[in-house]
């Protein structure tokens, strides 16, 4: 697939860049596109949330009254969990809520995922830029030459591009990613994604270097 390449100024340049079509333009499946989101946001969770049961609170464990006739419920000790400040009944613990997905079943979603954006013609590629100190006032000229102003934006780069990241970091909804390290999350949170020409072969090539996993859903 070839695409034009624009400058920074939202005009097409005479040069083109060739997409990968096993990439670019393959037919999206879904359900694994939901799975690598779901692994994704799985992954953000901390699960230190925790209760104390009845076993870990502070209370005496003498048995408050005898254990029938009194019409009252069975009580063990203050710790019971109809008591307030008892024990809590089956409460969160901490734990793990990591979702473990194969290699190919992540490559497939990230590959849907940008299919679905070059399908509908959100996916730009754009001239290498970078700036000797950083500039906001400079991206977001780019950004209103692209009439991308107020949407959501990733912009690729090849690494890490330290002016770019600092020029872009207080534009809302706008960030900077290094091409390998985008996930198939962030290719749907976005409404356009603008890619540096030295980042399409970057991001092309990190897509089959992913280091396999043991399918666990």
């Amino acid at each position: 697939m070839k695409v034009s390449i624009y400058n920074t100024d939202g005009k097409k340049s005479k040069k083109s860049a060739v997409l990968n079509d096993n990439i670019f333009a393959i037919e999206v499946n879904e359900v694994v596109v939901y799975e690598d989101v779901r692994r994704i946001m799985a992954a953000r969770r901390q699960g230190t949330a925790s209760t104390k049961g009845r076993s870990e609170i502070t209370g005496s464990t003498k048995k408050l009254y005898r254990q029938k006739g009194t019409g009252n419920a069975r009580r063990g000790s203050l710790k019971s969990p109809l008591l307030r400040k008892g024990g809590t009944v089956f409460g969160p613990k901490p734990r793990k809520y990591t979702i473990k997905l194969n290699k190919k079943v992540v490559q497939l979603a990230r590959k849907s995922a940008l299919s679905m954006k070059m399908a509908s013609e959100n996916i730009l590629v754009t001239t290498d830029f970078t700036y000797k100190i950083p500039s906001t006032k400079t991206i977001m000229a780019m950004l209103a030459a692209f009439k991308l102003s107020g949407k959501k934006v990733t912009i690729l780069t090849a690494k890490q591009n330290v002016n770019v990241l600092k020029s872009a970091r207080n534009i809302p909804n706008v960030q900077v990613m290094v091409a390998s390290s985008l996930n198939t999350y962030e290719i749907l949170n976005s409404d356009i994604i603008l890619i540096q020409e030295s980042a399409v072969s970057i991001l092309e090539s990190s897509i089959y270097t992913q280091i396999d996993e043991e399918v666990v859903i």
